[in-house]
């Protein structure tokens, strides 16, 4: 950076001002206004791309409009002998000392141009991220507003959203029910298979494409685990979850076939204690 030296400034006087150097800076300052405002225009057409967001395109706009300005006036500030090496620095100076000041808007800000130019998530997706979950409501250039299921309107800072693991379940359009099933040894894997998708066939909103799946996954200590697996819409997931655990109880009964759980023995029971079936 080149050495401020406030005295330079102070030399330019209303004395050493001539008509010269006043015709000489108002035709530049006329040429690059001109200039100015073509290089707007095209700045704007540039970013007016159906992959960037408007909010994006405003930020940048208007980011292209004050570095611009900016030249302007050095270029005319040159052409009224105003020493430039030290405005730059004075400039130079001013900005790191605001940028210190407001750095962590800065970094949401940054953030925030990251999310609208990638777009990892849109209004009305419901995304799940290390620093909050829910709908998102609106991308504000600071903070993007999540709404959670239990009616809260959560504020989360674009900059630590913008770096953490973002899952969004609905871009795909559909989401994939997963449900965990321990289960005895004395039933047998088909037996328990075909309760299972008979509970799945009781649910008007499982999609029959792709098809819906019951895996053996693991032999346990006292017990067999087995993974239901099956596809719903986005928005129905919740429901069709729900219905789904309820419909595989009552199948599971209906077909006589008990689901494991602990069991908490009296003393005079072999092995009294608590035990995994």
């Amino acid at each position: 950076m080149p050495n401020l030296d406030i005295s330079q400034l102070e030399e330019l006087a209303l004395g050493t001002l001539t008509i010269s150097k006043l015709l000489r800076a108002g035709l530049r300052l006329a040429v690059c206004l001109v200039l100015a405002r073509l290089l707007i225009c095209l700045a704007a057409r540039l970013l007016q791309k159906p992959h960037f967001d408007r909010r994006f395109q405003r930020f940048a706009l208007a980011t292209v409009k004050v570095l611009v300005y900016i030249a302007v006036g050095l270029i005319v500030a040159d052409s009224l002998d105003i020493p430039i090496n030290s405005l730059v620095a004075l400039v130079g100076i001013f900005g790191l000392a605001l940028s210190l000041a407001v750095q962590d808007i800065l970094s949401n800000v940054a953030g925030g141009m990251v999310i609208l130019v990638a777009k990892p998530f849109l209004i009305g997706d419901y995304i799940e991220s290390d620093v909050g979950s829910g709908t998102v409501a609106a991308i504000d250039t600071i903070h993007t507003k999540l709404d959670t299921f239990d009616g809260q309107r959560v504020l989360v800072p674009n900059s630590k959203l913008s770096a953490s693991r973002i899952v969004n379940y609905t871009r795909l359009g559909t989401r994939r029910i997963d449900i965990l099933l321990r289960m005895g040894y004395a039933p047998a894997a088909e037996a328990v298979r075909a309760a299972c998708l008979q509970a799945v066939g009781d649910v008007p909103n499982i999609l029959e494409d792709p098809g819906a799946v019951v895996h053996l996954t693991d032999f346990g200590e006292n017990a067999i685990e087995y993974h239901l697996r099956c596809w719903t819409k986005v928005d129905d997931y919740w429901d069709s979850r729900c219905a789904l655990m309820e419909r595989v109880k009552l199948r599971l009964e209906a077909a006589g076939i008990p689901i494991a759980y602990n069991r908490l023995y009296g003393p005079q029971e072999k092995g009294a204690g608590y035990r995994k079936l």
